[in-house]
């Protein structure tokens, strides 16, 4: 869906609709934040997958997984429409903008917080969950190189 929103968002900006424009932001928005979410529950499957493999049974793991994937993002992109709805628009519109005929973030402010400062947070998310399980990895394979040398002997 972010394929497709951030596709069509150049050709429906032709038709000079704010509120269509602020729908195809708040869409590319949330689809963004939808993909940066998900990868980060995938990185937390990896670690309950690798590290926590033993006596691990999380209840209704996919519903939970469901909510969190589809929900946070859903909860920032709330927040930003609660807070100011023109914080969408057209690019084209304001002469400073370096991009034009794209219906996208117009505050700054709001770009770092919701987009980098999120990307952020779960790129460091995955880099801790993916040195945990390489950690995890390098122990496992140690334990079976000192048990099978003791065999050996």
């Amino acid at each position: 869906m972010l394929n497709m929103v951030f596709l069509t968002n150049s050709w429906l900006t032709l038709f000079n609709q704010p509120g269509l424009c602020i729908t195809m932001a708040m869409l590319l928005h949330y689809f963004l934040l939808a993909a940066f979410t998900w990868m980060c529950l995938e990185s937390v499957h990896f670690y309950l997958a690798l590290v926590k493999v033993i006596n691990v049974y999380v209840p209704k793991y996919i519903l939970k997984c469901c909510i969190a994937g589809w929900g946070i993002p859903a909860i920032v992109i709330t927040v930003v429409l609660i807070i100011n709805k023109d914080f969408y628009g057209n690019g084209s519109l304001s002469g400073s903008h370096p991009y034009s005929n794209f219906c996208w973030i117009q505050d700054n402010t709001v770009f770092y917080i919701s987009i980098v400062a999120y990307f952020f947070l779960i790129f460091l998310m995955n880099t801790a969950m993916f040195i945990t399980v390489l950690v995890q990895i390098h122990s496992v394979k140690t334990r079976t190189q000192k048990t099978s040398r003791f065999w050996k002997r």
